[in-house]
């Protein structure tokens, strides 16, 4: 078959995915399937068995856990990346690291254009093709759900298990449940069906990563969170016998930490980029714990002023994120922006997990900025108090001035 009718499909093993591959076959594409290796729990061996079987002439499975912690989650993190100040993106944080090996393997492959099964009403569709332009633009996108062929022909859900059936596809089971979930190792997420109700209370047996408050020991975890230029490098946790280095291994004990105890869930309707608001439920256990680490940290080890301008772009670099452009001129900016301020938070966070809270029990580092002389009322510490006495002065000055032109003008109330 000619090499400019080779796609690489991003491939789940689902039933969409699965349709798709078909679908793209029976057109005249010589499909390799990508399978991309996030922390979901799979059984990857039996998707990517599935892909042969409906005939996918190569299947990549490719394990992207370390460089989506190391250079997206962390990242993430040490930037205060919070969408809408509650969302710590962990959806949007996984597919730049899955497109971007897309890309690799179809430059590889010399294949001519890649294929995704993302809706074309959400997120990741922007978030998959923005990374596609931005990495390897001669590459052409395939978008089927964007298709009004595909579109006429497979109208729901019932139509692909159709097609499915008369193709002979191998899928996962056909039940459908009650909404749409997506894993990976920062998250789980959960959407669509009951959920579109933003009344709906979402039923307990639906979480997968925390437990319920009721649910959670009696006993609290206490751990220690090391950092070294804001990144995490090693947990431990005497009680448990816990020393961890490996960005992996630490991120996934702090997963099944936090899930223990409650922490991370959260409830919200967010506000997509393609302009629908949408009702999102996240389970973020492990992302939860080191964000409100990491935020503890900087207070001893942070410039108030890079502080301060650090925090005026996070909302900015959120967006950046959410919205699909980690791959731009303007993340560069930022990024770099950021590593700067990252450079010296270094230390130890105590922590206490508990009934759905991360509490900090204290913190140390070698590049503090606090003085504990000079913080104390009891000790002077080179601080003259007098001094505060013109500060207070030259500050007061424009309210003095506010407060004579009320009064000049009659605006005073």
């Amino acid at each position: 078959m000619s090499e400019k009718k080779k796609v690489v499909l991003a491939y789940s093993g689902g039933l969409d995915t699965a349709c798709i591959l078909k679908d793209l076959i029976m057109r005249g594409h010589d499909v390799i399937a990508y399978v991309a290796d996030v922390g979901q729990q799979e059984d990857f061996a039996e998707v990517a068995e599935r892909a042969r079987a409906t005939g996918a002439c190569k299947v990549f499975v490719e394990d992207l856990k370390a460089d989506f912690v190391t250079e997206f989650i962390f990242p993430a993190i040490a930037g205060n990346a919070v969408y809408e100040n509650r969302y710590l993106l962990g959806t949007a944080l996984a597919r730049p690291v899955i497109a971007r090996r897309q890309v690799e393997i179809a430059l590889q492959e010399g294949a001519s254009a890649v294929a995704h099964g993302a809706t074309g009403k959400g997120n990741d569709q922007v978030r998959f093709e923005m990374a596609f332009a931005a990495l390897a633009p001669s590459l052409k996108v395939i978008a089927p759900w964007k298709d009004r062929d595909f579109l006429n022909r497979f109208q729901g859900r019932q139509d692909l298990l159709a097609f499915a059936r008369e193709h002979r596809i191998p899928v996962e089971a056909t039940v459908e449940k009650p909404y749409s979930s997506d894993e990976n190792l920062m998250h789980r997420s959960y959407e669509a069906g009951m959920l579109e109700d933003p009344a709906a209370t979402p039923p307990e047996d639906m979480f997968k990563l925390t437990r319920a408050l009721e649910n959670t020991p009696d006993q609290a975890t206490d751990l220690s969170i090391h950092y070294k230029d804001a990144m995490p490098m090693r947990v431990v946790c005497e009680a448990e016998s816990v020393d961890l280095t490996d960005p992996v291994a630490l991120f996934d004990f702090l997963n099944e930490k936090g899930g223990e105890h409650g922490i991370g869930r959260i409830d919200i309707v967010e506000n997509r980029f393609v302009g629908i608001k949408s009702r999102g439920v996240y389970e973020t256990p492990g992302g939860t714990v080191l964000h409100h680490a990491l935020r503890d940290l900087e207070g001893i080890a942070m410039d108030r002023e890079v502080l301060r301008l650090r925090d005026m772009l996070s909302p900015r670099f959120s967006e950046i994120i959410y919205n699909g452009f980690w791959f731009s001129p303007e993340m560069d900016f930022i990024q770099a922006a950021f590593r700067q301020s990252e450079r010296l938070i270094d230390g130890e966070v105590m922590l206490r997990l508990f009934k759905g809270n991360v509490q900090i029990r204290g913190r140390t580092s070698t590049s503090s900025l606090y003085d504990q002389e000079l913080s104390s009322m009891d000790v002077a510490g080179g601080y003259d108090q007098e001094d505060a006495r013109g500060f207070i002065r030259i500050n007061a000055l424009r309210l003095r001035a506010h407060k004579l032109i009320l009064r000049k003008t009659g605006e005073e109330e």
